[in-house]
């Protein structure tokens, strides 16, 4: 975006890999190849759709909605159904205390949409979910869906 730094950290937040480029080599490639510039201003856009939705969702959802859109967004970008997370990294990511998410993920396994136990957690009814996330996941999923495909 025209800059060397941020003033936001990043960090990986499930087991897989991750890449990372300076900004001047990123800067260097946006400007030789029309093609990953316009890309990467698709991704930008798909992102701002996400960072829009995740206001709305902390000002608006209840704990058990934006769990279940978390766990979605997760499931997502992991393509499993097994997630190795903590109570408390997902209080970390949802900004909310500990005990608030035991309950969340508690009301969710009641209903069986996941089984939780130490340190991991499955994915059963991604369909009940979506429904419990209600509008606050998708968008920028089909926004992602209709730009990056």
């Amino acid at each position: 975006m025209s800059n060397h730094r941020s003033p936001n950290d990043a960090f990986v937040q499930l087991a897989g890999r991750a890449v990372r480029i300076t900004s001047d080599d990123l800067r260097e490639v946006l400007s030789q190849s029309t093609a990953f510039r316009q890309l990467a201003q698709r991704f930008v856009q798909v992102f701002m759709a996400q960072v829009a939705q995740t206001a709305l969702a902390n000002g608006r959802a209840k704990i058990e909605e934006r769990l279940a859109r978390w766990l979605l967004m997760a499931q997502d970008r992991l393509d499993d159904s097994n997630l190795t997370l903590t109570h408390e990294f997902i209080a970390l990511m949802l900004g909310v205390r500990r005990p608030g998410v035991t309950d969340a993920l508690n009301d969710l396994e009641g209903k069986g949409l996941i089984r939780s136990s130490r340190g991991a957690l499955r994915i059963i009814d991604r369909h009940g979910l979506e429904a419990t996330a209600g509008g606050i996941y998708g968008v920028p999923e089909a926004e992602y869906k209709r730009l990056i495909g």
